[in-house]
């Protein structure tokens, strides 16, 4: 008998260790979650977490379970209203919108080549076998360049514009089935390269390609980061469409960019349901954040996206069909 009623007190303490420790995991959840909600994050820490959202919420429904088991009900109240607000957020990316119903085609392809490491034969196989119009590549060496060429890329897409450096991130380019005429004071980029060029389509109509390529998010260069996504050029309501199309070291859940989508753009990967497909970074782990996109203001869209591995890079190509009006 002794035993018998010893056992039931010792699993009420636990137990109710076990529900405070639950509020407590719900109040940090909560935080995080108004955080992303107001847009309020900032600093070397914050700004890199964010872009892991979609995974914060997969953590708040285990988080949900734990409390349910704790007997919490506080925390399951709260932890509820937590991932309803993470869903909200996250789950449209994987649920594909109407697509364009009329437009001219346009296929793209935008890689980043990893400061020219990635192998110059699979992207251009990749353009020949996609049948790409243009292609946006960043971190574009004159090395990468030359095996660009040689892999038969000028043959695909021989009009080009390209800014290529000796080493490292800062080269940028586009080439381009079509004639392409460079355009200067759209903006003043802050980062790498960023080429703009109107593409020059069949029957006169034209589109404006803009080749992003701002600093990535690291301790030393959050600020600059910022700022270059901020100067982007907003969508506009006259003129060719424009199109944006890189490495934005940015993903769907950092304010600045939502800020950018806010000016009248629509990421091509998310409206065709596929906004949760990570790109980088291809290393020793599966790809993790999507940074990669390719954004179209209101006349053009996308019916298809997909993502390619590019070996020697730490990025998928990012592929897009789109339909410009």
């Amino acid at each position: 008998m002794e035993e018998v009623v010893r056992e039931p007190m010792r699993v009420r303490p636990r137990r109710a260790r076990a529900a405070r420790l639950a509020v407590v995991v719900a109040v940090v959840f909560a935080a995080g979650t108004a955080m992303r909600l107001g847009g309020l994050e900032a600093g070397v820490l914050l700004v890199p977490l964010v872009s892991f959202t979609p995974y914060f919420g997969v953590a708040a429904l285990v988080a949900l379970a734990c409390a349910f088991w704790a007997r919490s009900r506080a925390a399951v109240a709260v932890l509820l209203v937590v991932c309803v607000c993470l869903a909200w957020l996250v789950l449209p990316r994987a649920v594909a919108g109407e697509p364009p119903a009329e437009g001219r085609p346009l296929r793209l392809l935008t890689a980043n080549l990893n400061g020219g490491r990635g192998d110059a034969q699979v992207v251009v196989d990749l353009v020949r076998k996609l049948d790409v119009d243009v292609f946006s590549v960043q971190e574009l060496t004159w090395s990468a360049r030359d095996r660009l060429a040689a892999a038969g890329l000028e043959e695909l897409l021989p009009y080009e514009i390209t800014q290529p450096m000796p080493r490292g991130p800062e080269g940028s380019g586009v080439y381009a089935r079509y004639p392409l005429r460079e355009r200067s004071g759209l903006f003043r980029p802050v980062g790498h390269h960023m080429p703009v060029a109107q593409v020059s389509l069949p029957g006169g109509s034209a589109v404006e390609v803009v080749v992003v390529h701002p600093v990535a998010p690291v301790p030393s260069t959050v600020d600059e980061w910022e700022a270059g996504i901020a100067t982007l050029p907003p969508a506009p309501s006259d003129g060719p469409p424009r199109i944006l199309a890189g490495d934005f070291n940015a993903t769907l859940d950092h304010v600045v960019f939502r800020r950018l989508l806010g000016t009248g753009y629509t990421d091509a990967a998310a409206a065709t349901g596929h906004g949760l497909t990570p790109t980088w970074p291809m290393r020793l782990l599966p790809p993790l954040v999507t940074i990669d996109h390719v954004l179209t203001d209101e006349r053009a869209g996308a019916v298809a996206t997909q993502v390619y591995d590019i070996p020697g890079s730490d990025h998928r190509a990012l592929f897009a069909d789109l339909r410009v009006q």
